[in-house]
């Protein structure tokens, strides 16, 4: 494969010598009516024809294994005899599909925003009625059915700037701050940017390894290079400084490394990063004249004793110059993580700093091209920047529940680990904060073999034969990206208590049976 300089970037070109992709050709039949013949239907698009980053672009959270969880369940509904009577879904992070309660007050004020008249008809309590009746001035026609500015609501910017001040103890401009559909939109829209050579040479991105797989996915479908640096997994998932330096003096060789992103806290590791940690990466994207990519949607997610959440905006404000007045930032918030979990409601944002006035106005271009995000997660990310306030009616309850999510969270994330740590043939770190584990497991020279006969990377295999025989479905570390022969799978903390700890008691009665099957 080469890169080629297509209209929206770099592309990847596949080279298809004497393979013929043009469209079959469409057979007339003769007897029309007569059903002795039909007609050979020839299509425009191939897969071998269509934009090959979307064949290449693999997302491994939503991959085979999961497709198979999907047949798996409607095997068990349709009364199929499984080893297990349900399937348990710890691959994704989606905390209302595993249990999870939705936020009162969100939901009342989500309610008013799609039906307003319930303002007015219901007993619903005043402090939701007002935050409603607010959004709904800010939409045109005072509806949640009619598009909003690009970058939405305005009040709503404005609310989000005030949880950003409050948060960082820094002043913060709504005009730099965009709503967003999930934070997926403003990610994928930001590194669509960096589509541009640089003195001849294709454009990259450093993203961790392990990593989301939604930055490699998005590298991939954009033609991007993907520039991987491993986490330090015997320093906590931390950033190690020459490990950066090594991936990008190597990759510069060939390629224009223009920006790198860090996710913290951490998926799919669960790392909390120290501010030194932060300020080290700070240093070494400036040095590199990198756009630093910060996603920021576990901030919520704290869980370890002696750890706590630093904003890539806050360190760098405090830096002082040059890196408060130079070093270019993006960072992502979502709705969709935290203790709100509203992940199918599809709301988050974005805060710019440091971006060229010109660039930055052809983001917002490119962003109203999308039209804008959706009114009711607009009306959730509200909730979340104007919670209520201390003393208003909602007030006690609001917290009583968060607290509550987050604390059992922090619960969930000590179970697993502590099942994992005493577990023989795994090593975990501790889950410091976002919402999973990223144990890594031994595999015997038996298992390996097992697993090349059946055509599956080692973890692959594993991950198959938990699903297939449990009912349990996680994350193998392929997916993500791991260190060369290690092994390792992403499972969530999200289960509820009491599943959680049926799922890992199933889990180490696999793991036996499957190290005294592969000894």
């Amino acid at each position: 494969m080469r890169p080629e300089l297509g209209g929206r970037g770099w592309k990847l070109a596949v080279t298809t010598g004497q393979t013929d992709v043009r469209p079959m050709k469409s057979r007339v039949c003769k007897d029309r009516g007569k059903g002795k013949t039909s007609p050979e239907v020839g299509r425009s698009l191939t897969e071998k024809n269509i934009n090959q980053n979307i064949v290449l672009m693999q997302y491994a959270v939503r991959g085979p294994l999961v497709i198979r969880t999907g047949v798996i369940e409607t095997e068990l509904q349709q009364g199929a005899q499984k080893p297990f009577k349900r399937v348990i879904r710890a691959n994704i992070g989606d905390a209302h599909a595993m249990g999870q309660t939705p936020i009162t007050y969100i939901r009342q004020v989500i309610a008013m925003v799609a039906h307003p008249e319930l303002i007015e008809s219901s007993n619903l309590p005043k402090d939701a009625k007002d935050q409603a009746r607010q959004i709904l001035c800010g939409m045109s026609g005072h509806s949640a059915g009619a598009y909003t500015m690009s970058c939405g609501v305005e009040l709503i910017r404005k609310n989000v700037a005030a949880y950003i001040e409050k948060r960082d103890g820094h002043k913060c401009d709504f005009n730099n701050v965009c709503l967003t559909t999930g934070a997926t939109t403003g990610i994928k829209m930001v590194l669509e940017l960096l589509c541009s050579s640089i003195d001849g040479k294709c454009p990259a991105v450093m993203v961790p390894i392990p990593q989301y797989p939604l930055y490699s996915a998005t590298l991939v479908e954009y033609g991007l290079g993907q520039v991987g640096y491993f986490l330090d997994e015997d320093n906590n998932w931390g950033l190690d400084m020459q490990e950066l330096e090594r991936a990008h003096a190597e990759a510069s060789k060939t390629q224009a490394v223009r920006a790198i992103v860090v996710i913290n806290p951490g998926n799919p590791t669960g790392q909390v990063l120290t501010r030194k940690n932060i300020e080290d990466v700070i240093k070494f994207a400036y040095k590199h004249k990198m756009m630093l990519l910060a996603d920021e949607v576990y901030q919520h997610n704290i869980y370890a004793e002696g750890c706590q959440f630093f904003s890539f905006k806050k360190v760098i404000t405090e830096m002082g110059a040059p890196y408060c007045k130079e070093q270019e930032l993006v960072s992502f918030m979502s709705i969709s993580k935290g203790y709100m979990g509203e992940c199918g409601l599809r709301g988050g944002w974005m805060e710019i700093i440091n971006l060229d006035p010109a660039v930055q106005a052809h983001l917002y271009k490119a962003l109203s091209a999308i039209l804008c995000p959706t009114s009711l997660g607009q009306a959730a990310v509200d909730c979340v920047a104007k919670p209520p306030a201390e003393g208003s009616p909602s007030y006690e309850q609001w917290l009583a529940e968060k607290t509550c999510v987050l604390d059992s969270l922090a619960q969930r994330s000590k179970i697993i680990y502590e099942t994992f740590k005493n577990m023989k043939g795994f090593k975990c770190n501790v889950v410091q904060g976002a919402m999973y584990a990223f144990p890594r497991i031994e595999l015997s020279p038996k298992a390996i073999e097992a697993a090349k006969k059946a055509n599956r990377p080692p973890d692959v295999f594993y991950a198959y034969k938990l699903l297939e025989e449990t009912g349990i479905c996680v994350v193998p570390g392929t997916g993500f990206g791991q260190k060369p022969n290690t092994h390792h799978f992403r499972t969530t903390i999200l289960p509820q208590t009491e599943l959680l700890a049926e799922m890992m008691d199933i889990f180490q009665k696999f793991h036996k049976k499957f190290t005294d099957e592969f000894a």
